[in-house]
Formats: C-alpha cells, structure tokens, sequence
C-alpha cells in the first residue's frame, strides 16, 4: 500500500458520496479515486482503480453492496482491495452476508467522523474491523441456524492445539488482550497464532476467522447474553 491510502466510494445516494468525499480528502494520507451509484459501478471501478480500500453502501439498485463485494473480494484482480460496509441498518442479515461475502468491516452511517475514518486506516493496514458487538451479532446468526457447520472440519486439519483454542476465542467474542491474559501468553504471541490461522485458513481477516470457526463447527453457537455495551471501532 502507497503513504496515501486509496478509496473508493460506493453509495447510491450523490449527496452521501458528496459527504463522505470531503470527509475523506481533508483528512492527510486520505485520497478518493472515485465515487459509484450502483454495485455493478463499484465492481467496475474497483477493478480499474485498484483502490485499497471501498465504503460499500448496501441497498444499491443492479447490484447491491453485498453482491459488489461479493465480485471484488473473489477477483484476483482486486485480492487487495478491503470492504467496509456501511449502511443505515443494523440487521444481523446484512453483519452475516457482507463477512460472509468477503467484507472487512461493518459500521453504521451515523458512526461518528472521527471513526469512520479511523476504521478506513484500520481497514487500510489488513486488520479486520469487527467490533465485539459484531462479533455478537454473527454470533446469535448462527444461533438460530439449524446446521451451522456448513464447511468440512478437516479445513482446520493443519491447525495446532494452540492455534484451534485462540480461534475459539476470537469467535467468542475476545480481543487478543483479552485472549492473552485466558491462555497466559502474552498479546504478541497471541497475535503469531492469529497469523498463522489467517495463512492456514486462507481467511482475509479477524472476520472470517470467526466465520470459519463456526463453519467448521469448531465452535457451536450459543446466544450471546443480554445488555452488553456496544463497542466502537477503537475497542
């Protein structure tokens, strides 16, 4: 990735993408390289433009934000490009399908500024943008799935001990801090092991680690408890 982080916006409404325009390019390092009204525009440029990172709108008319990210995070051509997903609605249906689509991260468009640009930086580096309250919200999907082991187990056959129960804690909801201080390790050994499992299990991100556990039944769904504050994209 360049010193300016490269984006691209993706929303069907001109004075949103407008906004988020200015928003982005006052903010140093930031750069928009174009702006799509449609899912099949944002696929189109993507693939022209490369850029590192897409705000990907949802509810687009021709193909929407899931369908687009879908398109961009399955062609070779754009493998570098990260998704973050915003939207005006906080619908466990969406959370799954733009993850499970390849999407990096999830933020509401009323997010405050000043997170949303920290998310596209966050983005931007490789690491996945998945809050603990995101975390809970994939988790009570697959709650109320009837079979959510949907990939076959032996895709975790070249995991070790270790790296198997740290997967298991990414997909409860733990924070490499949090991880690290359950298994006694310390953060930087926690992150080695989430290393391994993103190359070992060809996920992108934090994301689709926590997809592939409950997949791969690794980790069998139980509703998440009640009242818990939600977290933002710094926690």
């Amino acid at each position: 990735m360049s010193d300016q982080i490269r984006v691209l916006v993706a929303d069907d409404q001109a004075l949103l993408r407008g906004s988020f325009r200015v928003l982005l390019e006052a903010e140093p390092g930031l750069t928009v390289v174009g702006e799509a009204a449609t899912g099949a525009q944002a696929a189109e440029l993507a693939a022209r433009e490369r850029p590192d990172v897409v705000l990907m709108d949802v509810r687009m008319p021709e193909m929407n934000g899931i369908e687009a990210t879908r398109a961009i995070c399955g062609s070779p051509a754009t493998a570098a490009t990260r998704v973050l997903i915003l939207t005006m609605f906080d619908l466990d249906a969406y959370v799954y399908g733009a993850l499970r689509a390849g999407a990096s991260g999830f933020l509401l468009k009323d997010t405050p500024p000043a997170d949303l640009l920290t998310a596209v930086r966050v983005v931007a580096s490789g690491e996945g943008l998945l809050a603990p309250s995101v975390t809970r919200r994939l988790i009570a999907e697959f709650a109320g799935r009837p079979e959510p082991a949907q990939r076959p187990s032996r895709e975790l056959a070249g995991t070790t001990d270790r790296e198997r129960e740290v997967l298991t804690l990414i997909a409860r909801g733990l924070s490499n801090a949090e991880i690290a201080g359950h298994l006694h390790v310390s953060p930087a050994t926690v992150k080695t092991h989430v290393g391994h499992l993103l190359g070992k299990l060809g996920a992108r991100d934090r994301a689709q680690l926590v997809i592939a556990a409950y997949e791969t039944g690794l980790v069998t769904a139980a509703r998440p408890r009640s009242g818990m504050r939600p977290e933002g994209p710094g926690d």
